[in-house]
Formats: C-alpha cells, sequence, structure tokens
C-alpha cells in the first residue's frame, strides 16, 4: 500500500490545499465564498432535520437504542440516496462515474454494522472530493471553499452524529493518539494558521484564546470539541496534542501531522484496509509516470 497509485494520489490530495491558500482565511470563507456545485451533493445529503428528537429518544432508550436509530438513520441518510445526490452534481457524460464516486460518500458516515465512525470514514469523504476532483466535477480554483464550506459541513454533520448517538471511534489509540475521529482538519486547520500575527500553536491549550477564536480557525473548532466530548485535564486526554502544542511554529506543526497522517493512518493496515479502490482511484503500483 505504502506504493500504490492511490495512496500517492490520497496523500497529495490531503496534505493539499497549500498552505499559501489557506493561511489567513477564516472558516467561514470569503463574504462571496460560495460553495462548489460538486459538494452541493454532501451538503444536501446530509441534511439532519430528525436528529436533535431522535436524539432524545435515543438516550430513553439507552445504548442498544442508540445503535438502533443510528443504524437507520445512517442507512437512510446516506447509503438509499448517495447515488441519486452524486448523479445531481455529475454530468451525464461523466454518469458511468457516477456509483463509484458515491460508493465513497457511502463510506464516509460511519460503519452501520459496528456503529463505529474514524480516520478511514474521513478519509473516505475526503476520497469521494477527490474524485470529483478527477472527473472535474471540482476543480483547483475551488479548494478554499472545498475546505472550509464543504468539508466543514461535513465535519459538523459527522460531530451531530457523535454526540447524539455516541458512536465508538474506530481504530482510535486512545490517549496516545491525535484524536479519536478527525486527522484531516488538523492538517488543513495548522496549515491555516502559519504566520498567524498572534495565535502560536501554545494558544490552542489556553481555553479563552480557543473560545474566541473557534469560528475562525478549524484547528481551534477541533480542539472545542474535544474539550466538549471529553472530561478531565487536556495534557490526559489529549497528550499527543499537548505535546504538539510545545512545537515552536505553526509550520513545523503542519509538516508533522502530515508525516503522522501518513504513517499512522494512509501506511496503517487496520485503517486502510476497508479503503475501496476502483478506476479513479485503482490500487496498482506507482509508476514514473504517475
Amino acid at each position: 500500500m505504502s506504493v500504490s497509485y492511490s495512496m500517492g494520489k490520497s496523500a497529495s490530495f490531503f496534505s493539499d490545499p497549500s498552505p499559501l491558500v489557506l493561511r489567513a482565511v477564516p472558516s467561514g470563507g470569503s463574504a462571496d465564498e460560495k460553495p462548489p456545485q460538486g459538494g452541493l451533493c454532501c451538503v444536501e445529503i446530509h441534511t439532519l432535520p430528525s436528529l436533535p428528537s431522535v436524539g432524545s429518544q435515543s438516550r430513553e432508550l439507552g445504548y442498544l437504542g442508540t445503535c438502533l436509530i443510528c443504524c437507520c438513520h445512517m442507512c437512510l441518510l446516506c447509503y438509499q440516496e448517495a447515488e441519486n445526490l452524486v448523479a445531481t452534481v455529475v454530468p451525464t457524460h461523466l454518469a458511468a462515474a457516477v456509483p463509484e464516486v458515491a460508493v465513497y460518500l457511502k463510506e464516509s458516515v460511519g460503519n452501520s454494522t459496528r456503529i463505529d465512525y474514524g480516520t478511514g470514514h474521513e478519509a473516505a469523504f475526503a476520497a469521494f472530493l477527490c474524485c470529483l476532483c478527477k472527473i472535474g466535477v471540482l476543480r483547483v480554483d475551488d479548494q478554499i471553499a472545498i475546505v472550509f464550506k464543504v468539508f466543514n459541513r461535513y465535519l459538523e454533520v459527522m460531530r451531530k452524529l457523535q454526540k447524539t448517538y455516541r458512536m465508538e471511534p474506530a481504530g482510535s489509540q486512545g490517549v496516545w493518539g491525535l484524536d479519536d475521529f478527525q486527522f484531516l482538519p488538523f492538517i488543513w486547520g495548522s496549515s491555516q494558521l502559519i504566520d498567524h500575527p498572534y495565535l502560536e500553536p501554545r494558544h490552542f491549550v489556553d481555553e479563552k484564546a480557543v473560545n474566541e477564536n473557534h469560528k475562525d480557525y478549524m484547528f481551534l473548532e477541533c480542539i472545542l470539541f474535544i474539550t466538549e466530548m471529553k472530561t478531565g485535564p487536556f495534557a490526559e486526554h489529549s497528550n499527543q496534542l499537548w505535546n504538539i502544542s510545545a512545537v515552536p511554529s505553526w509550520s513545523k506543526v503542519n509538516q508533522g501531522l502530515i508525516r503522522m497522517y501518513k504513517a499512522e493512518c494512509l501506511e496503517k493496515f487496520p485503517v486502510i484496509q476497508h479503503f475501496k479502490f476502483g478506476s479513479l482511484l485503482p490500487i496498482h503500483p506507482v509508476t514514473s509516470s504517475c
């Protein structure tokens, strides 16, 4: 897997957009920034009007009831509609690609059997976006909107599911892992903060700094979510992040996270074993022309 064509493409896509593009851009994007048309698929597919009421029911039913409802909703929200929604944003002449692209969207909401979610599912959503780029539905010029509109919306939905259904983290390393559920927003979020005039890595363990700036910065939004979901001293429940806060610059944080993502996610069999391969992201070895 470490020399596969797909991993090379995925690693490139995950480590992009370039820090030069993302830095100092608020998570909301510019005032006139619009989501790329292809990204509307995920925005529509993750409309969750019934989640609050279902969440209250699941608390009464207990864990097994939560699991049952979660299974039903994950299927209804994604599996049954994925191809139809992808088809609405893919041009007719590319219709043959719809089933393959939709597979990654289906995989991105977690596993409905194990009721878990982790970096492998997150990678599936990134692969979905990568495929849309490969077939020309999304463009390089869309990268700010891809990250801060589309991917950010995906994060909002997955966090809602994690809170409401108490989904198990898939492949979590516990206190020694970066995060139970996500990784990519830390990469793109640290890129966003490179050369920031006053926010340094040491500030993300400062509750006041996080509360004041989380709406504008993806990395700090991740930190806020962790503190909402976990109890106890930050240094104990998120030791890896605590250590990262001592790194002197966001540039070094970003470079280190990219290396960590390749080593801990893309090159780890337990994470990547469920990844789907096809004509858009094939498994064949890299050649000099790739």
